[in-house]
């Protein structure tokens, strides 16, 4: 299986807000979308999907034109879509329906995330309910399971993420997907994404949550303006920088050793100095200085730049 992105465009009147955008997802694993607010990505997203209308270009899904009425493809949107009045079982029956699941395996599958996803109580009040033995029904008829405007935003979140993935899809695409959620949820999220993973799904996300996309993400496109002007395998991008990103702590001033060698100071805070090097030979001369002047070095470290860094200059670069 493959997904092919090949020069998509997209314009709203004299404004080209996706300009001949091409990705290629050969095997399965994650893809990373990323870009500011109004880059382009959500536009992307709803194209590949089929949901807007596009200029240019094409998506292919195994070498077909991708069509999301009959591929397998699980779709969590960053505005969360469920019904606030109806239950929420009815609802993830409903959504195994347009699947074309049958009922008795849409309650398989409810019962499974809803444990992967620990919202088994608001699924399934009456058998929390009698564990508890503190609800009862109400004239002798069974406990309804929650309606959607009962939940935290949170829950509401891991019951959205449950109705993307209740058809076992080939193709996720997940945008933002753990915006608004507390670390202990995001956490649970992390671990849904590392199960499909596994599972050897094609996996799209969107997120402004660097370090994210750094733990799960290979492949990525930055996106400014509707352009590409980072995209590649990032480990390989990072390598391309080379190691630049020095830190220094030190129980000492140094800060007279730094202007010395008229070093580019990124941030100085409580913990130490970061600071911008050209490589590891003008960094490796400063550590020799310090020790020279036999200055205490508690923590010096050289890295490659972070995903974070290198979206800041790209796309600060580009305004």
């Amino acid at each position: 299986m493959s997904l092919q992105v090949k020069n998509l465009t997209k314009k709203y009147g004299e404004n080209t807000v996706v300009d001949k955008l091409s990705f290629n997802m050969g095997e399965p694993g994650v893809y990373a979308l990323l870009g500011r607010n109004g880059a382009g990505k959500t536009t992307t997203i709803r194209i590949i999907l089929g949901m807007l209308a596009h200029d240019g270009g094409e998506v292919l899904w195994n070498d077909k034109f991708l069509d999301p009425l009959t591929a397998n493809v699980g779709y969590l949107a960053e505005e969360r879509g469920l019904y606030p009045k109806y239950t929420l079982m009815d609802q993830m029956i409903y959504f195994a329906k347009l699947k074309k699941i049958s009922d008795t395996e849409a309650k398989k599958r409810i019962k499974y995330w809803a444990e992967k996803l620990e919202v088994e109580e608001y699924l399934y009040p009456t058998t929390s309910a009698t564990k508890a033995k503190s609800v009862k029904a109400k004239n002798g008829k069974p406990i309804k399971s929650r309606t959607a405007d009962q939940l935290s935003k949170g829950n509401q979140q891991k019951i959205q993420l449950m109705a993307s993935l209740i058809s076992d899809p080939e193709l996720i695409i997940l945008d933002e997907p753990l915006s608004g959620l507390d670390p202990v949820n995001s956490d649970l999220f992390k671990k849904i994404i590392r199960e499909c993973i596994a599972k050897e799904k094609y996996i799209i996300m969107s997120s402004h949550q660097m370090p994210t996309i750094e733990e799960f993400c290979s492949d990525i496109t930055i996106l400014n303006r509707g352009q590409a002007i980072v995209q590649g395998n990032l480990n390989e991008i990072k390598k391309g920088y080379g190691r630049v990103n020095m830190f220094v702590k030190s129980d000492q001033d140094i800060k007279p050793y730094i202007e010395e060698m008229n070093l580019n100071v990124l941030e100085e805070t409580p913990a130490g100095y970061h600071i911008k090097v050209n490589g590891e030979e003008q960094a490796t001369k400063f550590l020799t200085r310090l020790v020279e002047a036999k200055i205490n070095v508690v923590k010096f470290e050289l890295r490659e730049p972070s995903l974070h860094e290198i979206f800041v200059e790209k796309v600060g670069a580009n305004e």
